[in-house]
């Protein structure tokens, strides 16, 4: 180190040589420290509060109808149905699922055999936590539409003291949440649920039930639906009486009766109903609103409009005949008054035809068929011409083997050559 001194006694000088070095010293060997700050916002807080504040709304917005969304926002649970130190493999974790000293020695990390009873154990243990995985359904238990619930069954309601509902089965018609705005706590949001349930033999009824979650609203439904159970007359088991006209607000419905193995034409709801109470034959043709709680209420309001033939024999005074094209049209009388009327206590103005009475005086809408559009055209034209020489061929070639035996002519019985040339087996070898 090189000082330069002027007119400094020897004292002096070693003095400030001495100086300088002790203060050179302590400015190499003494750390240098910084103000820095070691904790944040984001440190001191834990994740739930932290994504509270930011999806969150003050008391004043949400009565204001606020943060509709703020649900969707909220980032998954991983660690669902996890505990922390136990996973798949079965390992020693010291600290976490093992002390982190035995004595005086330190546990070490190590991984340990396999145990079936570890697995049954940590499955029951996530089913006690709400983790499930989701079962896979079959398309028949599946719904309407893909996994969602309308549609869906749930069984049947739970008994009440000593009555039980064996046999009956729930179907989930609609579920969808709504919302209602209060002054004190702003918007609350419920589920609303409708089903239907019955035994398949005759016995139905419906509900509409409304909770905050969903498994609530679901076993309120079931149990509030059979306790509202009506009884429906079947025809032979397997359709309606006579053909029906109902309708609730705008929606229409005009049902038809089928004959058996005709199946179920008509609405998805209306075919869940029917498959609930035992309805197996069915047309139903909806005009109007298709909403579905409207659809419901009517299709039940025609259930109990409806008569029996009994009844209708009764009310009208008349036999009633019923046409049948499975019995070639034959008349079959199927219920008679106790006194019938005559033709001179008819009144002129009087509802004689049995689809007006039955329906109310309602005409079911039928739109309009129009012909193809080839039809009139000029190689249309042209077909139907070449075609009328070989038309109803087939038809009457099978009527006659049918009733006489053998295809002929009108000339066949004074010329008995006129019948068509038919190879014998014989001959075709030949030939």
């Amino acid at each position: 180190m090189n000082i330069l001194v002027r007119n400094l006694g020897k004292l002096h000088l070693n003095n400030y040589v001495n100086t300088c070095a002790t203060t050179l010293l302590r400015q190499t060997l003494t750390p240098q420290l910084d103000i820095a700050r070691n904790t944040s916002f984001f440190v001191k807080l834990p994740a739930e509060q932290l994504w509270k504040g930011i999806t969150s709304v003050s008391s004043a917005g949400r009565k204001k109808g606020r943060g509709r969304g703020a649900a969707k926002k909220k980032g998954r649970d991983l660690n669902r149905g996890q505990v922390i130190g136990v996973g798949k493999i079965n390992m020693v974790w010291p600290g976490l699922n093992a002390p982190v000293m035995r004595g005086k020695d330190m546990v070490k990390r190590e991984e340990l055999p396999e145990d079936k009873e570890r697995e049954a154990k940590l499955i029951k243990l996530r089913d006690s936590m709400g983790f499930r995985s989701r079962v896979r359904l079959s398309p028949i238990d599946r719904g309407w539409s893909g996994n969602k619930m309308p549609g869906r069954s749930i069984g049947e309601p739970d008994p009440i003291a000593d009555q039980t509902f064996e046999g009956f089965d729930t179907r989930v018609l609609e579920l969808k949440a709504v919302c209602i705005m209060k002054n004190n706590i702003g918007r609350r949001r419920r589920l609303s649920v409708m089903a239907v349930t019955g035994n398949g033999n005759g016995i139905g009824g419906f509900a509409i039930s409304k909770a905050p979650d969903g498994r609530t609203a679901l076993r309120k439904v079931k149990n509030k639906a059979g306790q509202k159970l009506i009884h429906v007359e079947l025809y032979n088991g397997h359709t309606v009486f006579h053909d029906i006209f109902c309708q609730f607000g705008s929606t229409k419905i005009f049902i038809k009766k089928k004959p058996e193995g005709y199946g179920l034409v008509c609405h998805r709801a209306i075919k869940t109903i029917c498959q609930v109470i035992g309805i197996k034959d069915l047309y139903a043709k909806i005009e109007g609103s298709r909403n579905v709680q409207h659809i419901v209420k009517a299709f039940f309001i025609g259930l109990l409009q409806q008569k029996t033939h009994e009844q209708m024999a009764e009310e009208k005074g008349l036999h009633l005949v019923e046409f049948r094209r499975d019995h070639g049209n034959f008349p079959t009388v199927v219920a008679s008054p106790t006194k019938c009327r005559t033709e001179d206590e008819i009144k002129s103005d009087e509802v004689m035809d049995f689809t007006q009475y039955a329906l109310g005086g309602k005409i079911m809408l039928k739109r309009k068929k129009f012909p193809p559009f080839y039809v009139g055209t000029l190689g249309h034209n042209i077909y139907l011409r070449k075609q009328e020489n070989k038309r109803g061929h087939f038809d009457t070639i099978m009527d006659m083997k049918v009733h006489q035996g053998e295809i002929r002519s009108f000339l066949t019985d004074k010329y008995p050559e006129c019948k068509p040339f038919v190879r014998t087996k014989k001959q075709a070898e030949e030939e």
